[in-house]
């Protein structure tokens, strides 16, 4: 890897991440490379939308040194609000459901951030829920409400650094780009500059079985049923604002014992540290490239880094109790 000069501020870390082919995994026909979003400072690709949704506001004059931000969050974007947050003079609140790992809370408890943990079994529109409950902090205590899940900012940070990076590193050589959806940021952002670079890249949607997303691509309609899963980050049980599913040209539902297998596969067999969102783009993408009949050249993400798994992920007895078996 290139070294660089020494920088001005951790926040120039974000973004510039490497990519590595995986050589050790069963890809049929296809090559597979994952590109390491762990490695941005703040451990996540959450890194880069923090960045960018907070600048924006910043120029749109709605936020100043100070003032408290609000956010809900499966934990990642918080880190990495956190993190921006601190650099920049904000104080930050962050909303997360309670079904997120320990390890997020600690984290960003040590950054400086409150966290208030709120419902996981609630929907939208219900008071709890963690997108209603930071909106209404935010409103009820002056504060600003970031809200991924609808400001384009996020979707612009893909689509002006993700995706060009990777079709660069790449050298424009790619025939499928494998994403998940928590926000729809990385899908309509990067997904959408890659295919406007290539129009006949596949946009592989790897979803969590229990998520409605998925259902709708392959249907056309939402399951009467919203799910369940131990998965973190990704999935929903609406479509967000900024997310385009029509740039999706095939969807998988990835269950959870397929994500965490695959994420502990990763980490055994080719030494790269994820967690349970990488597991599902992972087995999404294995299931593409086994199905392909011709060499392909296929990107997906290690979207966070599994050090933020431990006491799951990585835990046999918390495998064992909650899925029901040995991974």
């Amino acid at each position: 890897m290139k070294l660089t000069k020494p920088l001005a501020n951790v926040l120039d870390l974000i973004g510039n991440t490497p990519i590595i082919k995986l050589t050790r995994l069963p890809t049929g026909p296809c090559q597979l490379f994952l590109k390491l979003e762990s490695a941005n400072p703040g451990g996540s690709i959450k890194d880069r939308i923090a960045l960018f949704m907070i600048r924006d506001a910043e120029e749109r004059g709605r936020i100043k040194p100070g003032d408290t931000l609000y956010e809900a969050t499966a934990g990642n974007t918080g880190v990495g609000l956190a993190l921006v947050a601190r650099q920049r003079g904000y104080n930050l609140t962050i909303v997360m459901p309670d079904k997120m790992s320990i390890e997020k809370k600690y984290c960003l408890q040590s950054m400086g951030a409150e966290v208030i943990m709120t419902r996981s079994d609630v929907t939208k529109g219900h008071p709890e829920y963690y997108q209603d409950l930071a909106e209404s902090l935010a409103r009820d205590n002056g504060g600003f409400y970031v809200n991924q899940f609808a400001n384009d900012a996020n979707r612009k940070a893909h689509y002006t650094t993700t995706g060009p990076e990777i079709w660069e590193q790449l050298d424009g050589q790619v025939d499928a780009f494998v994403c998940g959806v928590g926000t729809g940021g990385t899908l309509s952002g990067a997904g959408g500059y890659l295919r406007e670079q290539n129009p006949e890249i596949d946009i592989v949607l790897a979803d969590p079985l229990g998520s409605i997303l998925a259902p709708i691509v392959q249907t056309g309609e939402a399951p009467a049923n919203i799910g369940s899963w131990y998965v973190e980050g990704i999935g929903e049980d609406f479509v967000p604002d900024i997310c385009d599913l029509n740039l999706v040209s095939h969807a998988y539902s990835i269950s959870d014992d397929e994500s965490f297998g695959a994420a502990r596969d990763l980490l055994l067999h080719e030494g790269i540290s994820a967690g349970t969102s990488a597991g599902t783009l992972l087995a999404g993408a294995l299931r593409y490239c086994q199905e392909q009949s011709e060499a392909k050249r296929v990107i997906t993400f290690a979207c966070d880094t599994g050090n933020r798994y431990l006491s799951k992920l990585f835990n046999d007895e918390w495998i064992t109790q909650h899925l029901g078996k040995k991974l």
